[in-house]
């Protein structure tokens, strides 16, 4: 049974389900292709009449010991090998690893997401048709969150550039032991508008939330994580993409915005990107707007 979780739901008393949601073998990592469609196809309804846009959240979702495994692999993760770090007031604390940086069985995992089961259980789910993986994981991988760290609301980039391909859904699974919503790091979602919160989930253990993205669906978790004991908010993260990408679309970067009565920073940074995308020929900008983010702009 799928259990959605409303802004006031303790998440931390939250009991997984005694079989898992996903049929993966947790040792040979091989999966029950038709087992994976009927799991899409049964949350197909509640996925596809998601509000303000279209979301679920699954709990239980891997069989345990998948977790377990993993959390064992992260912890032999050297902090300075991360992929990206960030440290500025929009994302502050936060570091990915891309699946080469993990041990095998963590690795082979991120390959299993990337296959065809995987892959029809979010068709199955979502009703996009063809979807397709990311085998390069940009931005994808392990995400770690240290106390005092947040990610402010924001939409995500429209556009995987060496593919050519338009973003379609994230994959969010939360490695944490149970989670309360006090502690903060909860992952939010808010209205088009970016008027109020609509949804919050805690990143607690072995639960699942998969979303649309698109330039307005906004989500982040931007209250800082404030665990009693000091550990990390972690979690794996998946993108995938269509090919639906069109010569007259305007692609941009991450999009940050404000909550409203909060201290959060306005994002002046899309403004001039997409005032130099207005005067410079399409080759001409992708080539200098990453030099210039480099350097702040």
């Amino acid at each position: 049974m799928n259990q959605m979780h409303s802004e006031t739901t303790p998440a931390a008393s939250v009991e997984a389900p005694a079989v898992p949601q996903y049929p993966i073998d947790p040792e040979t990592l091989l999966t029950d292709a038709k087992a994976a469609q009927a799991l899409g196809e049964r949350n197909a309804a509640e996925y596809q009449s998601g509000e303000p846009y279209h979301h679920i959240c699954l709990d239980g979702f891997l069989p345990e010991e998948v977790i377990y495994k993993v959390r064992e692999d992260i912890a032999t993760i050297e902090a300075e090998k991360n992929e990206a770090s960030f440290a500025n007031a929009r994302e502050n604390l936060k570091s990915s690893y891309i699946p080469e940086r993990l041990p095998t069985y963590s690795r082979n995992l991120f390959y299993a997401f990337n296959s065809r089961p995987f892959i029809q259980f979010l068709e199955k789910m979502t009703g996009i048709r063809g979807l397709i993986p990311d085998p390069y994981f940009q931005g994808a991988g392990i995400h770690r969150t240290l106390n005092g760290g947040h990610l402010d609301i924001h939409a995500d980039f429209n556009l995987n550039g060496p593919m050519q391909v338009e973003r379609r859904l994230n994959v969010l699974i939360y490695l944490n032991d149970p989670w309360e919503e006090e502690w903060g790091g909860c992952f939010e979602i808010w209205d088009n508008d970016m008027t109020k919160q609509v949804k919050k989930f805690a990143p607690t253990f072995n639960r699942m939330v998969c979303f649309s993205t698109g330039s307005n669906t906004w989500h982040g978790n931007p209250e800082p994580v404030n665990h009693p004991e000091g550990k990390p908010r972690e979690s794996i993260a998946l993108y995938y993409y269509t090919a639906t990408w069109g010569p007259h679309r305007k692609s941009h970067s991450t999009l940050f915005k404000p909550r409203p009565d909060s201290s959060d920073e306005a994002d002046v940074r899309y403004k001039r990107h997409d005032a130099l995308q207005e005067i410079l020929p399409p080759i001409v900008f992708r080539k200098v707007i990453g030099r210039l983010a480099k350097f702040g702009f």
